[in-house]
Order: structure tokens, then sequence, then C-alpha cells
């Protein structure tokens, strides 16, 4: 599983590191960013941070690059 952050989307509102703040912090522009060093990602957990988005600024692929989500 691959997550992608679109930082000129995300509006911070930290939905996703509510859900996965393992994986995800905001930094100091108050935008999404993956938390360093990125543990293995949890992929249930992954795609619920990703739904959560109000603004589809987080996406989900698969192994294969099929999409997750949105």
């Amino acid at each position: 599983m691959t997550v992608r952050i679109d930082r000129t989307t995300c509006i911070g509102t930290a939905n996703c590191a509510k859900i996965a703040p393992d994986l995800f912090v905001l930094d100091d522009e108050k935008i999404i960013t993956f938390r360093e060093p990125s543990p293995e990602i949890e992929p249930d957990r992954a795609v619920e941070a990703c739904r959560v988005c109000p603004v589809d600024a987080l996406a989900a692929f698969d192994a294969d690059g099929r999409p997750i989500v949105p």
C-alpha cells in the first residue's frame, strides 16, 4: 500500500492525524505531512485516515497501484 498527500489541497483539519497519529502530523504550516521516520503503514487505519479527509487531500493505492481511496 502507498499513501500520498496532496499538500496543495490539504486544509489542515488534521482528521487523518486523529485516526493515524503514528503516520500523520501537522507541520509548521499547519499542513499534513508524514511523521518521520515513517512507520510501516497499517492498511485499515491508513485507509480510514484517507477517507475522513474532507477535501480528498489523501489517496491510498494498493500494491498494484490501483486507487483504494478516494
